[in-house]
């Protein structure tokens, strides 16, 4: 390289905000189609389905979206951050083997979840309700979501691969572009608008997996025509056992703690099973809603593990200690002002959701779990920007302890103990109780880091 990525010489703040809001932007508008998504099915009104069945639906059937979101991210985690670091290292003969490597383990990635979308999508949804209508729905809409999963894989691939040279601007447009089509595609194959079939619940899946894959095919071009750093080429190409196992070394940990989430969804939405489908339906509409909240934290993060990936390699300590402060600050302010969303508008939240018939129903149990779960966002934004450096500097083992801390050695028994007291408004305190260990682990985690490895390093800057 003759001479260096902006990633090393300019200014951090400036360098932190030009790589995070593109990806904040982007993720946001991620966020915005999946709410977009329920609230179109929640708009279905016939007589083979209600409205609040087809929320349910798609409610249930988002722990296994979001396993396959888990393993497409965290394999892209590894990739990236082994990318960002060869390039920090000068070493562009493993950066275009990192590269190749990555959109190979994004197609076998969605091999496999074809097997799960041909064989285990309705008994995923048995174990969690025992309504037939709900799960037929929600089978449907999963195999889809599965078996055409090679957008969603080659799409998370793509813009992991722009993000670890720093051209985070072309990742917006390949995110932006993929949403747009899903929102306008989204009523046209639910209610069968003009000549598109009418399609119910496995329409928003249709809408879905379309626009990822348009969403990956700009990215892929992109990548060949923009991305000059990282040169990807099918010719010769043989997977390589030791660039694939560095990426896992990163990327498995981040998978796990991805994958945590749906066990821990999953798991949530056997314990309400007992409260019915309306909690049911209104823990589904806060994990879409807290998207909202979350998504630019992570959109921030995204942002800065290549950076802190990249002056690792380059060994200048003082750029990394800078962006994590900074990223320490804006991921506070974001959730603090999500906080103060959640506990001031939760009923005109809940009514988006709402036919109108289901809508005292879905106010009266939504409005004290969406005040009670949010009080969770004061710890969370920290928590979540060291996870993000812990993978970036390749302990990525610690994200995944935290992760467990947070989802199943808390959240969970602690939600099952409270469930026994047949108080549906107890189950929600599991959440904040649970963020608050997380950030205490969190904590101390960063501490050790901070003196066994940063630290260490001696400053090039």
């Amino acid at each position: 390289m003759e001479k260096e990525n902006k990633m090393g010489t300019m200014p951090v703040n400036k360098l932190l905000l030009s790589m995070s809001l593109p990806m904040v932007i982007s993720m946001l508008v991620m966020a915005f189609y999946n709410i977009v998504d329920s609230y179109f099915v929640s708009q279905i009104q016939s007589d083979v389905i209600s409205s609040k069945e087809a929320l349910s639906a798609v409610s249930l059937a988002f722990p296994l979206q979001s396993l396959m979101i888990a393993v497409a991210v965290g394999t892209g985690v590894g990739v990236n951050a082994l990318l960002s670091k060869s390039l920090g290292e000068k070493n562009m003969k493993n950066v275009k083997l990192v590269a190749n490597n990555g959109i190979f383990l994004a197609v076998v990635s969605m091999f496999v979840f074809v097997i799960v979308g041909l064989l285990f999508t309705e008994n995923f949804m048995l174990l969690q309700t025992e309504n037939i209508t709900v799960v037929n729905a929600g089978s449907d809409y999963l195999k889809i979501c599965c078996i055409c999963s090679i957008g969603l894989f080659l799409q998370v691939m793509s813009d992991r691969l722009l993000m670890s040279t720093g051209k985070t601007i072309y990742t917006m447009i390949t995110q932006a572009i993929g949403a747009i089509v899903n929102i306008v595609l989204d009523p046209c194959f639910i209610f069968g608008l003009g000549f598109f079939p009418k399609l119910g619940v496995s329409g928003a899946g249709v809408a879905t997996v379309i626009g990822q894959i348009v969403g990956a095919t700009v990215g892929l071009i992109m990548n060949v025509k923009m991305n000059k750093e990282i040169q990807l080429s099918l010719k010769g190409f043989k997977p390589n056992a030791e660039i694939i196992g560095k990426v896992y070394a990163i990327g498995i940990p981040s998978i796990i703690v991805q994958a945590i989430g749906s066990v821990m969804t999953f798991c949530i939405n056997r314990i309400l099973l007992p409260f019915g489908d309306t909690a049911q339906a209104v823990f589904g509409v806060y994990f879409k809603i807290q998207s909202i909240v979350y998504m630019p934290v992570f959109g921030l993060n995204n942002g800065m593990v290549p950076i802190i990936s990249y002056n690792y390699g380059a060994m200048k300590r003082k750029r990394m200690v800078k962006t994590i402060k900074l990223g320490c600050i804006y991921a506070f302010a974001i959730m603090l002002l999500g906080l103060a969303i959640m506990q001031i508008f939760p009923e005109q939240i809940l009514n988006i959701f709402s036919d109108g018939s289901s809508a005292s129903s879905l106010t009266e149990v939504g409005v004290p779990a969406l005040k009670t779960i949010s009080l969770s966002f004061i710890f969370a934004g920290i928590s979540v920007v060291f996870t993000s450096t812990f993978q970036a500097l390749g302990n990525a083992v610690l994200s995944m302890i935290i992760s467990i801390a947070r989802q199943l050695g808390i959240l969970i028994p602690a939600a099952y103990l409270l469930a026994k007291t047949n108080v549906l408004e107890n189950v929600w305190y599991a959440f904040p109780l649970a963020e608050i260990v997380a950030f205490i682990v969190s904590v101390a985690f960063m501490i050790y880091v901070n003196k066994k490895v940063i630290r260490n390093i001696k400053d090039n800057d």
